[in-house]
């Protein structure tokens, strides 16, 4: 049986496949949350039915960050809502797969996402039907820090506290990049979690690549108060060239960082020479 550190591992080499046959991808944004969404997946924290993607009682998580699709695609795959070599289509004629993922189309994914700043209140609109409805369902929101400048971010904030979403966790991947800079020399966003606080939120802080601390705040509730857990990350985590530099919101790596890569994510050599072949 696979520990959460080795399924984390192979969502970021999957994430890199995808990435690969596609030509292109938010690698680093992907990076960054695999080790979270890999918690929420395979360490008994969602609950979901691969083989039932409509399960009535299912919790739901949804992407906000939707650019980051290739960790959802990865997880989602490894969980069984579709074969994996599907994912070696994204974004090519005829793939249901593209750089953001589409609800209806894909299964497993509860949101089309893309446009930063709409998750959040996406969710609290589930989380409030869900609450009127006497439903024991759990709703999980993954934002990005750089989202979170958008407006709509903050009416969803003021709104969950509002209606007691004690059914809803938010998770900000906070890795402090955002496109091609850091967080703070676009927005300054600090005090960041007395922000939330203030309006209400219970805030847990943990290291986001820590899977206990991950599981117990992904686990955690606050009876009549949504949660939000700031999860510190960083950008590119696990490929040790591409962490917390900021070209990697959106590039390829060439042929010698490509050989780091594969070391550092520890592929096999048939796994190096399947994909040099693909090219």
């Amino acid at each position: 049986m696979e520990t959460i550190e080795e399924i984390a591992k192979d969502i970021r080499k999957t994430i890199y496949k995808i990435a690969h046959h596609a030509g292109g991808g938010h690698i680093g944004a992907a990076f960054s949350m695999a080790d979270i969404i890999s918690v929420l997946y395979f360490d008994s924290v969602l609950k979901y039915d691969a083989d039932k993607p409509d399960w009535e009682n299912r919790d739901k998580f949804i992407l906000s960050k939707g650019h980051a699709c290739y960790a959802l695609y990865a997880v989602l795959a490894k969980a069984g809502y579709f074969p994996e070599e599907e994912l070696w289509h994204v974004g090519k004629p005829g793939s249901r797969f593209g750089g953001h993922p589409k609800l209806h189309e894909i299964p497993g994914v509860e949101a089309s996402t893309g446009a930063l700043g709409h998750g959040l209140s996406f969710g609290i609109g589930i989380a409030y039907a869900n609450k009127v409805d006497h439903k024991d369902n759990h709703v999980y929101v993954m934002l990005g820090d750089g989202e979170c400048q958008e407006g709509s971010i903050w009416e969803g904030a003021l709104s969950a506290p509002t209606l007691e979403l004690d059914n809803m966790t938010v998770i900000v991947d906070h890795n402090k990049l955002q496109a091609m800079d850091e967080l703070d020399n676009i927005v300054h966003m600090k005090p960041f979690a007395d922000k939330w606080r203030a309006f209400g939120w219970n805030v847990v802080e943990i290291d986001g690549h820590n899977y206990a601390e991950i599981r117990e705040a992904l686990l955690t509730r606050c009876i009549g108060k949504p949660t939000l857990v700031i999860a510190n990350t960083i950008k590119g985590k696990g490929v040790s060239f591409m962490e917390n530099v900021p070209i990697w919101h959106y590039r390829m790596p060439n042929e010698e960082e490509l050989r780091v890569l594969f070391d550092d994510l520890e592929f096999t050599e048939e796994e190096r020479r399947k994909l040099l072949l693909s090219k």
